[in-house]
């Protein structure tokens, strides 16, 4: 059997949560390295759901995550963190009480020593991020939250970033200039796999696009192809 080219190759995954509950019934994920993944489907589908096994926030019943060729389905979240996933939950992914930095420096935490010259380097990437640098957390917008929390992500230098709906409750200009960041990020070669209601602007911005339909993966290819397919508009993009 010749090893996988993949960073990322999630199998037969089945999960939920509680014993009794299962939301993914084997769905399936892969992400090259450096590649950028638009997870769409309709809402119950288990899209969140797969992120959160991936990144080690549920126990799976069944199924195989292999991380570089190594099997970390058992592994502990830390663990995943420090084998270089981050996850960005769609809520409470800042702390608002604290500074723009200090939230940085949280996000840091598995290399502390590490973490001060990451943070400059993060302001250079997000000029905001530095203006309002010791402004509390709770005082940034919406989208400039969602920033921050890719920031605080991006401080373990991660080898795969899983965003959760990121661009949930934004204007549309804001989630048109988080779709900007997110791809520049891609572009820095950081592999990331997203899971987005804004089914469109994200297959624009992806490499591949794959559908998730009752805890199942239905469909997997090219995401511009995805995106222009009629019977997919007709489903999942609204006409």
């Amino acid at each position: 059997m010749g090893v996988s080219a993949d960073l990322l190759s999630a199998s037969g995954i089945v999960c939920g949560y509680g014993a009794a509950d299962e939301i993914l019934k084997g769905a399936a994920l892969s992400v090259a390295p450096g590649g950028l993944v638009a997870i769409i489907g309709p809402n119950g589908a288990g899209k969140s759901t797969l992120l959160k096994a991936v990144a080690g926030m549920l126990r799976l019943k069944a199924g195989s995550i292999m991380l570089d060729g190594r099997e970390i389905g058992g592994a502990s979240a830390r663990d995943r963190a420090r084998a270089g996933v981050a996850f960005v939950p769609q809520e409470a992914n800042i702390f608002p009480t604290m500074t723009v930095r200090e939230n940085l420096e949280m996000g840091g935490f598995l290399e502390p020593k590490a973490a001060a010259g990451r943070i400059e380097g993060l302001f250079g990437r997000f000029p905001m991020l530095a203006e309002k640098r010791r402004s509390a957390a709770r005082t940034l917008s919406g989208g400039q939250r969602q920033i921050l929390a890719m920031a605080m992500a991006l401080m373990v230098q991660p080898r795969l970033l899983l965003l959760d709906e990121p661009s949930a409750g934004l204007s549309p200009k804001a989630a048109e200039a988080l779709f900007d960041s997110i791809a520049a990020i891609h572009a820095e070669g950081t592999a990331i796999a997203m899971v987005e209601q804004n089914a469109q602007e994200a297959l624009m911005i992806a490499d591949t696009g794959v559908v998730l339909v009752d805890g199942r993966t239905a469909l997997v290819g090219p995401a511009r192809t995805m995106a222009a397919d009629p019977e997919v508009r007709r489903m999942f993009l609204g006409g």
